[in-house]
């Protein structure tokens, strides 16, 4: 429950989706991110290094193998999301 509640807040998918592409550095992600608030994104790389799923290096923010895992399970869902859109792109077309 706990990792659900932490995805179900505002930018926390996409921080890990921005990181899952490379390390970025906190003005890169803001940037990244639309230039989110300084304080919620803060907050939010803070959630996810508790949880072990970010890190900070020198070089910026980077997930850990962790983070690296559930941003795999992510792409999976996307698969899934994009079979599901499909289907019901078909289903509206055939009711019109």
């Amino acid at each position: 429950m706990v990792l659900l509640d932490v995805l179900g807040q505002r930018w926390t998918l996409r921080l890990i989706w921005e990181l899952s592409h490379e390390r970025a550095t906190f003005r890169a992600l803001r940037s990244r991110c639309d230039d989110v608030s300084p304080t919620v994104l803060n907050q939010r790389l803070k959630e996810l290094r508790a949880l072990g799923l970010v890190d900070l290096s020198d070089s910026g923010y980077e997930l850990t193998s962790m983070g690296k895992d559930l941003a795999g399970k992510f792409a999976s869902l996307d698969g899934w999301a994009n079979d599901w859109a499909e289907l019901l792109e078909k289903r509206a077309l055939s009711e019109d």
